[in-house]
């Protein structure tokens, strides 16, 4: 969700004794829409970020390393002109709106103090950073606001500086129950309580209009005609108490989560998803803010990259299949070499009865059981000799490529399973880094090219790590490279080794440390195999397994390749929230 009114009341509640008294060490605009102060002295140090990207409007203390332009941008050169060595004196946002107003105690080149303030607007598609000096005059802004751009409200340079307009609905933290229930009166039958709770409030979120009707009704739309006079006592009761909780500040930071990655955060507790999402409480309200778009942006990193890579591999993938089944046809072309010199054979044995210019040869085939005829094409330009010796000339070539395409036959297999591999790898990636690995990979095996430039590996990640039950460490590649490091040099060679039966998939491996793998355990890396392969989805899956010794890397083998002997195989249903719980 947006941070709405009553997270950045909780959130600046948080940060003001860790900021007020602390003073600008550093000024950083990474991106477009980030700007990164580090702050030093007051309650402590860190690298505080204000972002103003519509969609994903926030501050927060942050750990994450950003990568800074080679030239600064103008925005950033102006506030480290005004803010550099600035003391921040308080952090100030009017009563349930999403403004916070950063107020800095500052130091002209004459060393007269004065006051400038680095102001954070959340307000969607004017979302904004805007620097004001000691009159309440506009220094600058992140994005300038003309008059075409919004008519009612100017953000340019020079301009004195208005706040925005305020809605003209009930603050929740001065509602009392005899104000609610006028509010409710007023309100028509067929009205949804969620979105009544959103228009008649200030600083409420459609999330938490939701959540206040789940409360009472067990659902996000009633209506209030729909509830009898119970349920609206019950429903405003409710109000009440959530309300009270604002005034008294009774609030924590709470995240939800899919399999895959964050869905939404708020400061109380969020039931209307049921068991579709996980709710975890965090440690901070900064840090899981943090928390929440670091890991957001790695999934839309990677979807993007996983998607680009795609493209790229299927397109390698698609022109490999053509270029083998034109060597498949190419191939059975070159199986009637033998006919090319049986011709050749028949020519040479009628050259007494031939002349030069005729265009057919019909002459008795003795190569034919039944002692029947034949006619040969011929080439009337050529004498008889030559028409016999072009034979003998297609015969040899078929013959030799014959040779040539069983082993070019043979590449092209293990280039397009290996190219499915790579998708199977990208289909399992789990980050941006996870791509960016496996188009390493793919450079390093001469299938894509190395971008121009002094470009950095990506640093080499560990292979998913899972306990079993029993204590046992399992561990599975996420990608070929991967795959390759486990089997053949990270695994004992007394250790359990693990794949889906003639799927493409990750190679599983069950630390054994010299003891004996127990049924559970074994099921449970069986399980791991087949959730990240190919057959994820099919029901029952074959999973051969082995000791990792009878496993062997093929001779001049595509990365992840392996051939294995000595196995036995195992059927099971893979089952996400199982493979999740033993996950570490």
């Amino acid at each position: 969700m947006p941070l709405d009114a009553v997270y950045l009341s909780a959130l600046l509640t948080e940060l003001r004794p860790q900021l007020v008294g602390a003073r600008v060490d550093k000024v950083q605009q990474p991106e477009r829409d980030k700007l990164l102060l580090s702050m030093r002295g007051g309650g402590g140090k860190g690298k505080l970020l204000l972002a103003a990207g519509v969609g994903s409007a926030r501050l927060h203390f942050t750990d994450r390393a950003y990568e800074n332009p080679a030239s600064p941008p103008m925005f950033c050169m102006l506030l480290r002109k005004h803010l550099t060595g600035a003391r921040l004196a308080e952090i100030i946002q009017p009563p349930m709106e999403r403004v916070a107003r950063l107020e800095f105690d500052t130091y002209n080149e004459l060393g007269e103090p004065g006051r400038k303030a680095l102001i954070l607007e959340l307000l969607g598609r004017y979302t904004n950073l805007i620097l004001l000096d000691g009159e309440g005059r506009i220094v600058d802004a992140l994005r300038r606001i003309d008059e075409e751009q919004n008519p009612s409200r100017r953000i340019l340079p020079g301009l004195r500086y208005h706040p925005p307009e305020i809605q003209g609905n009930q603050s929740p933290l001065a509602c009392t129950r005899a104000d609610q229930t006028t509010l409710l009166s007023a309100a028509s039958s067929d009205t949804r309580l969620d979105n009544w709770l959103l228009d008649t409030y200030l600083g409420l979120s459609p999330l938490i209009c939701r959540e206040l009707t789940n409360r009472t009704f067990g659902q996000t739309d009633a209506r209030l005609g729909e509830a009898s006079p119970a349920q609206v006592e019950a429903f405003q009761d409710s109000l009440q108490a959530f309300f009270n909780d604002l005034r008294n500040e009774t609030w924590a930071p709470y995240a939800l989560q899919d399999a895959a990655a964050p869905v939404d955060f708020s400061y109380t507790p969020i039931h209307q998803y049921g068991d579709q999402y996980t709710l975890t409480q965090g440690e901070s309200f900064s840090s899981l803010l943090d928390g929440f778009y670091e890991t957001r942006d790695q999934v839309e990193r990677k979807r993007q990259q996983a998607g680009n890579l795609i493209k790229t591999v299927t397109n390698l993938r698609d022109r490999t299949a053509r270029k083998l089944e034109t060597q498949r046809q190419e191939l059975t072309a070159a199986g009637d070499r033998d006919k090319h010199r049986e011709q050749g054979d028949l020519i040479q044995a009628n050259l007494h009865t031939m002349k030069r210019g005729e265009s057919t040869l019909r002459a008795q085939n003795f190569y034919d059981p039944e002692g029947g005829e034949v006619e040969i094409p011929l080439d009337p330009r050529k004498t008889p000799q030559q028409n016999a010796a072009a034979y003998y000339k297609r015969y040899t070539k078929a013959k030799n490529a014959e040779l040539h395409l069983a082993d070019q036959i043979t590449r092209a297999t293990e280039e397009l399973a290996y190219l499915e591999s790579v998708l199977a790898s990208i289909d399992r990636a789990e980050t941006a880094g996870d791509i960016a690995q496996i188009r390493q990979e793919l450079i390093d095996v001469g299938l894509l090219r190395q971008g121009s430039g002094k470009k950095q590996k990506p640093p080499p990640a560990r292979p998913l790590e899972f306990e079993s039950p029993t204590g046992f460490t399992i561990c599975a590649g996420k990608n070929n490279v991967q795959n390759d490091q486990l089997s053949f040099k990270a695994a004992n060679r007394g250790d359990l080794w693990f794949h889906a039966q003639k799927l493409h998939g990750s190679h599983v491996v069950i630390e054994t440390g010299g003891r004996e793998p127990d049924d559970e355990t074994i099921e449970a890396a069986a399980q791991i195999a087949a959730w990240y392969s190919k057959g994820r989805e099919a029901g029952k899956v074959p999973v051969d397994y082995t000791l990792v010794k009878h496993v062997k890397k093929p001779s001049g083998g595509k990365p992840g390749a392996a051939n294995y002997v000595n196995f036995k195989t195992i059927y099971v249903t893979p089952d996400e929230a199982r493979i999740n719980r033993l996950k570490k």
